[in-house]
């Protein structure tokens, strides 16, 4: 059934004590603010001295929790509380957590309470590498890092991403520096032209790794990783645990503790997601129109399949006359840096994108995320809807579906385990009615003792199950008399329109002997 609900109504709100969906807690002032006031001379906001002791109690130094408190930070969240203090002690850690839940704090704190301690390591190169596989991301965590680090003498960090000036980074890679950021690709260039040593690096972060993985950089990942010290301390977060991400546990860490931290119900809830089905592109285009003029939208994010789509479909918006920006991976450094910066200050309204947007970015002020097309890797749903419902607030994730689409959106409803709320813009509701499944339960085993395939089909009163001697495996009397699943032209098949002949009608059944 279609629900008829208010897709605009976005409250602001917060969940004290629970996890909200952002990098940082709710009360944490985002790094790119810290920054930006740092650089025009005005105080940081400051927070009471009841959180010191919070941090504290996990291990951190004065240096570290006064940091903190500049920031606004109150208190950690569920992923640091338990992951400080495992890094603490110097043991490798594979952390499975959702976006959102103050990841980069969990392992650049402990990390820098390392360097911190032990000054006494002389050279050039980073003690601390982090690896992310986005420039965004990189951007993210570099400013992080500079503002956990304001109190503590001679801490620099250099982030390297690709689209940037070589020289200047050439130039960042000259001067003494302790913690490097950087993307898989351009740190592989800077190694192989000699302006990059590894040989100093005490922790080794790969932050998104399944990101990381999903863009191909696995060979980049592990030829890093060998450049590194064998007694490095290694450090893996992860929004999803696949059998690639095992395998790359097991050949970079060491015994690692194994973490897993689950969103809270109620957070999970911050974000309202709805499914729209849409009849065709004038459709689709119609009413993602609708959807951006309504009073209750801020700012969104619509994501796209391909990056030519993003340019064509933010041209269209520009001439509705929409306050528009693409982003996508082939545009330059500087020009995605003012399209991110343009959203931040509010100066356009929509950013249309591709995935690459879908992780580092923390917009407070965004309400919407629209897919306008489904990702076609579902674990991409969660990481793009995370971009909203950010900072306590709550937001709305909107996903258009047409007939080509429902294959890919079967497989993501499967992966959440959930179907997603169906509904409707007022006059604009669409012809088609796709058969919503229920998700599929995992299944212990599908194979019957022997090697045969189990039958799900249900036998029915009165029908043959028992086998006649030298008609192999039992069928169904009910096969026989034709009253198997439509379109099995064959007793027993259970291949949609088998035994069909060419012309698409039954072929005829073979008489019984």
């Amino acid at each position: 059934m279609t629900d008829a609900v208010s897709l605009f109504a976005i409250t602001e709100h917060s969940f004290p004590g629970d996890l909200p969906d952002t990098g940082m807690p709710a009360s944490t002032t985002p790094a790119s603010v810290v920054d930006t006031a740092r650089a025009s001379g005005e105080s940081a906001p400051t927070e009471s001295a009841s959180a010191s002791p919070v941090f504290a109690g996990l291990g951190l130094e004065p240096a570290l929790t006064k940091a903190l408190q500049r920031l606004a930070i109150h208190e950690p969240t569920p992923v640091q509380a338990a992951a400080i203090p495992v890094l603490l002690q110097g043991r490798d850690l594979i952390g499975s957590a959702p976006t959102g839940t103050g990841k980069t704090a969990a392992f650049m704190l402990p990390a820098l309470q390392k360097l911190a301690r032990d000054r006494s390591r002389p050279g050039r190169g980073p003690r601390v590498l982090v690896l992310t596989p986005t420039r965004e991301l990189a951007q993210q965590v570099a400013r992080a890092a500079q503002g956990f680090s304001r109190f503590l003498q001679r801490m620099t960090t250099v982030c390297i991403t690709g689209g940037e000036s070589y020289f200047v980074q050439n130039r960042a890679l000259s001067a003494p520096y302790e913690i490097l950021v950087a993307t898989p690709g351009r740190l592989m260039d800077q190694m192989r032209s000699g302006k990059v040593k590894l040989d100093r690096v005490e922790v080794l972060v790969l932050d998104e790794a399944d990101r990381m993985l999903d863009m191909g950089f696995a060979e980049d990942v592990t030829s890093i990783a060998d450049a590194t010290p064998a007694e490095r301390q290694t450090v893996c977060f992860t929004a999803t645990v696949t059998r690639d991400i095992r395998a790359l546990a097991d050949r970079l860490l060491r015994d690692p503790h194994w973490l897993t931290i689950d969103r809270a119900p109620t957070t999970e809830a911050v974000i309202d997601d709805h499914v729209l089905y849409v009849d065709g592109p004038e459709h689709r285009l119609k009413l993602l129109e609708a959807c951006l003029r309504s009073e209750g939208l801020g700012q969104a994010i619509v994501f796209t399949g391909t990056r030519r789509h993003t340019e064509e479909l933010a041209d269209h918006l520009g001439r509705q006359g929409f306050g528009v920006e693409a982003l996508h991976g082939d545009m330059g450094q500087r020009e995605r840096m003012r399209a991110l910066n343009r959203l931040r200050r509010g100066d356009c309204k929509v950013l249309v994108a591709t995935d690459v947007a879908a992780r580092g970015i923390d917009v407070a002020s965004i309400t919407h995320v629209i897919n306008y097309s489904p990702p076609r890797m579902a674990e991409d749903y969660i990481h793009r809807i995370g971009r909203t419902g950010r900072a306590g607030a709550s937001g709305q994730a909107l996903t258009f579906v047409g007939a080509d689409d429902i294959v890919t959106f079967n497989r993501i409803e499967h992966f959440l385990r959930r179907h997603v709320q169906v509904s409707e813009f007022e006059g604009l509701e669409a012809r088609f009615r796709p058969v919503r499944r229920k998700p599929r339960p995992k299944m212990k085993s599908d194979m019957a003792p022997g090697g045969r395939r189990r039958s799900h089909q249900a036998a029915q009163p009165g029908t043959r199950t028992t086998p006649r001697p030298g008609s192999g495996p039992a069928r169904s009397g009910a096969d026989h008399a034709g009253s198997g699943r439509p379109g099995s032209g064959r007793p027993g098949s259970s291949r949609p329109g088998a035994g069909r002949s060419g012309s698409g009608r039954p072929a005829p059944r073979t008489p019984r002997r």
